[in-house]
């Protein structure tokens, strides 16, 4: 299939600021030899540029709208929550999570929902459940994951939890937008102590 520019859909998150800082860690990040794993690809637009270099899957919850728009960008892409049903191992998992705090009266409630809504008033909740079953599908030992997360998340709070999961993890770009929101990329690996324990 040639990729074509797909017509961006109202209920898919538009590359933003985000976007385009995670997509240039990953192109510093990307090895040929990768097997890669995009979570929740949206446009399809990092997935595709991993495409062009490594082997890659790409996955998204939203089916109607972003799997296809991922899809019509030539992205191999699984509808599924997270990773769910995939086996791995995979070498780079690039992940670009919903990470809005929100309240339950904020909630819209459509599939734009989904790539914005963190879960609950810290906006980690999607980000916990991406790192409790992490160590089952990254290579060990020297799988690596690229993760966007926002001031509006907790930076230092994102990298406990990793920790807790027996993951080390330090920041390999960061900008500051307009609004003041600090977006950084952790690249986060095994700690490679626990992996003997």
């Amino acid at each position: 299939m040639n990729p074509k520019a797909p017509e961006y859909h109202e209920q898919v998150y538009q590359p933003e600021a985000d976007t385009y800082l995670l997509l240039s860690s990953v192109k510093n990040e990307i090895r040929n030899i990768d097997t890669v794993l995009e979570v929740g690809t949206g446009s399809g637009i990092i997935a595709r540029a991993c495409s062009e270099r490594a082997r890659c899957v790409a996955t998204d919850v939203n089916p109607p709208h972003a799997c296809r728009m991922a899809h019509q960008m030539g992205v191999e892409v699984v509808r599924t929550d997270l990773y769910a049903g995939l086996k791995g191992p995979f070498d780079l998992i690039v992940f670009n999570p919903p990470y809005l705090p929100t309240t339950e009266n904020e909630r819209i409630n459509d599939w734009l929902e989904y790539a914005l809504d963190g879960g609950g008033p810290d906006g980690r909740a999607v980000i916990h459940r991406f790192a409790s079953d992490l160590q089952r599908i990254l290579h060990p030992p020297h799988g690596r994951v690229l993760l966007l997360v926002s001031s509006l998340t907790g930076i230092q709070e994102t990298r406990e939890l990793f920790a807790e999961q027996g993951f080390l993890s330090y920041i390999v770009s960061e900008e500051t937008t307009e609004g003041g929101e600090r977006l950084v990329v952790f690249r986060i690996t095994h700690d490679l102590c626990s992996l003997r324990d």
